[in-house]
């Protein structure tokens, strides 16, 4: 069974030439996140995981900031941090968890995805960047863990991806103190692969590297990536046995044949697009 695309309305979702474009569309308010942006996002997410429409996934935004992370206002609205008992307090585990797993989404996606990032990327924005594959940024973006400024802790990722992708000194001076980083600063220590003039050109960056990423078999693809997050949790040699199992499950000669032969002709190659998936709970 395949499913429409959903209806977004913090959101707009484009798919041309199998790159999917998920862009962040409430600049008014700082595109910050509301119960319905953690609605719309995950629902975006689950639905490109499913269908074979795109081979890689763009997040950008709109206006100023990238994101100025968690809306203040859901705080004792529409999320109630009851820290009167201790089962009010136990009852925050289970609220954070469905909100960490959209995130982790971005992880387990079948198709890699790639962060636009402007202006600022604050607080919650963080911890989506860094679940991304590739970050690009535009000159004047910067990161802040905005969390600490606020009196709590960084709890839907940030805090357990950022220590693999930046220094651990330079992490804990981030998220003791709230300070910015700079684009700059962050493409000279690896969090960002490469920063743009502008917004403009940045995006059209992040579309060119989706494309390019497109044109590669999907499956292929889709091993790699499975390859490199698990690299980065667990030893080598845990690793080199876990890539023997994947390349057996995945190897194509045809893919192979096809990369030889469009190399050889000097045309674009053809690849089959991953499977659609159907969701067990859809099924009878």
């Amino acid at each position: 069974m395949t499913h429409p695309a959903p209806t977004l309305t913090h959101f707009s979702l484009t798919i041309t030439d199998a790159v999917a474009h998920l862009v962040l569309n409430r600049p008014d308010a700082m595109n910050t996140m509301n119960p319905t942006f953690w609605r719309e996002l995950d629902e975006a997410l689950s639905w490109l995981h499913h269908s074979p429409a795109a081979r890689a996934l763009v997040i950008s935004s709109t206006g100023k900031h990238f994101s100025a992370g968690m809306a203040l206002e859901t705080f004792g609205g529409a999320i109630t941090m009851d820290d009167s008992s201790a089962e009010g307090r136990a009852a925050i585990f289970d609220l954070l968890l469905p909100m960490q797993a959209t995130f982790t989404k971005l992880e387990t996606l079948r198709i890699p995805t790639i962060a636009a990032i402007q202006g600022g990327c604050i607080g919650g924005a963080v911890d989506l960047v860094t679940a991304a594959c590739i970050r690009y940024a535009s000159r004047d973006a910067f990161f802040c863990v905005q969390e600490i400024n606020i009196g709590m802790v960084a709890d839907v990722g940030t805090l357990q991806r950022l220590p693999k992708l930046l220094p651990l000194g330079l992490v804990r001076e981030l998220a003791y103190t709230g300070r910015r980083l700079g684009a700059d600063k962050a493409l000279a220590h690896g969090l960002v692969t490469e920063v743009f003039d502008d917004h403009e050109a940045l995006v059209a960056g992040a579309l060119a590297c989706a494309r390019d990423i497109a044109s590669k078999p999907p499956v292929a693809i889709w091993g790699t990536k499975q390859a490199i997050n698990y690299a980065r949790d667990h030893s080598v040699d845990d690793s080199l046995r876990q890539m023997g199992w994947l390349q057996s499950g995945v190897w194509s000669n045809a893919n192979v044949r096809e990369s030889i032969m469009a190399m050889k002709l000097k045309r674009a190659p053809g690849f089959p697009d991953l499977a659609p998936l159907v969701r067990f709970n859809d099924l009878g």
